[in-house]
């Protein structure tokens, strides 16, 4: 799976801007679902073929404007800690500051590739301003303006040229894989260690290349699956355990490289805005999802309507995405591990759903003539011919109609629900695309 790109930098030198610049020309194309702009913190891009993921470190903290530099030199170490390649943008307007050289500090100091992006150079004076930034330690300074994209190009080879070449995983790809992630304390290592339990002799570790994934393949009562980097769930961090966003960074990995996220809630904590990140990273990725509220053992109130009202909390929060399972478990006691596996496992069918031709157009156009889209400046939307696209990650499904464009978001959801009413797709996103006939 690709590599990570780390944005790190203080405050005001043009981070975000860079993250648009870097993740735009895909994000247009990549999430055509409504409510996914809620973070602006973590993208994919592409370049010469090759795909990555980029992440402003920044942008996870609210009021960033006057973040103190501790929290500065807190996001460089979880950029170092987690991230393949860092780029360090530098404002050439205003030149070295201490905090650039406290972060520079920091970045001497790792392995990994650094590249010292010197930004907001909008026009050719500016970028004789450049060569103090060669008192960093970093090496040279690439002069780009992330608001006009001058440079970024040559920018983007420099970034491709650093990945690590990517040797092929040795791993059974008809074996689902399943990722526990969710905050630090939801109990995703107590609940890892009572799937594999004592008996190690089941579990064989595969280390995969990218650094961190360590599969673990797992059979045992009649299940077989890959767990998803169990590695960095046991190893506890120094620095980040405090951090709020580095449980969100530090599942970035474990979520791309899996079919299915179990994703861990407290039950004593309810929803909070980590939840709703990492959820979001599911959901960019579109992996299939199950919800385990984990340390059930502790709520003393277990009655139906206590649930109920959990359930419709979680889903409400969730929203528009509602069609998951949702597991009230410990894994302490072990109450309802099985059935998080088995719920996982049927999500990872749900995903690989072939609904025939046939079938779709017999049970959805008589509904589509029933509610057609609403017609819009007096034009109607003929819907004529449905089918499923092959070979693709999630289900998903082309509907030709005469006027795609006029078709909107509300009606795309209308006709996503009654599928999910139809067919079991319970657990995966689906993706519905409007098309000339």
């Amino acid at each position: 799976m690709g590599n990570l790109v780390a944005i790190v930098g203080r405050p005001n030198v043009g981070k975000s801007t860079l993250f648009n610049r870097l993740t735009k020309t895909r994000q247009a194309i990549v999430n055509e679902e409504a409510g996914t702009t809620r973070d602006r913190q973590y993208g994919k891009s592409e370049w010469l073929g090759k795909e990555f993921s980029v992440v402003d470190t920044g942008g996870w903290v609210v009021n960033s404007d006057d973040i103190f530099e501790e929290e500065i030199r807190k996001q460089v170490l979880v950029a170092v800690d987690e991230a393949d390649v860092i780029l360090f943008v530098v404002d050439v307007m205003t030149g070295v500051t201490d905090l650039d050289m406290q972060v520079a500090a920091i970045l001497r100091r790792t392995k990994k590739p650094v590249l010292l992006i010197a930004n907001k150079t909008d026009n050719g004076e500016l970028q004789y301003n450049a060569p103090e930034f060669y008192s960093l330690g970093l090496g040279d300074p690439y002069c780009v303006s992330a608001m006009t994209g001058s440079g970024t190009g040559d920018m983007m080879d420099l970034i491709v040229g650093t990945f690590r070449k990517e040797t092929d995983e040795i791993l059974d790809e008809d074996i689902p894989r399943f990722a526990v992630v969710g905050r630090p304390n939801a109990g995703k290592s107590s609940i890892v260690n009572s799937f594999i339990g004592e008996d190690r002799n089941i579990v064989t570790e595969i280390a995969g290349t990218t650094r961190d994934s360590i599969y673990t393949r797992y059979n045992k009562f009649g299940f077989d699956f890959y767990l998803v980097d169990t590695a960095g769930i046991r190893k506890k961090n120094k620095v980040n355990e405090d951090l709020e966003y580095y449980s969100v960074i530090r599942s970035i990995r474990s979520i791309e490289n899996s079919d299915v996220c179990i994703l861990m809630l407290d039950a004593t904590r309810g929803i909070e805005s980590q939840d709703l990140n990492i959820f979001s990273l599911i959901q960019k990725n579109a992996k299939g999802l199950v919800v385990v509220v984990n340390k059930w053992d502790l709520v003393e109130d277990k009655s139906v309507k206590v649930i109920k009202t959990f359930e419709n909390a979680i889903r409400e929060r969730f929203a528009p995405f509602v069609d998951f399972p949702i597991i009230f478990a410990s894994a302490l006691t072990k109450q309802r591990i099985l059935k998080v596996l088995e719920e996982a496992r049927s999500v990872y069918e749900n995903r690989m759903t072939r609904i025939p031709t046939a079938r779709l157009n017999e049970e959805m156009l008589p509904l589509i003539e029933a509610y057609p889209p609403p017609a819009i400046k007096g034009k109607y939307i003929k819907i004529k011919y449905i089918t499923q696209l092959p070979n693709t990650k999630v289900p998903s499904f082309v509907y030709f109609a005469n006027l795609p464009q006029y078709v909107k978001e509300p009606y795309k959801r209308f006709l996503e629900n009654k599928m999910r009413e139809k067919w079991n797709l319970t657990g995966t996103p689906i993706n519905i695309y409007i098309r000339q006939k």
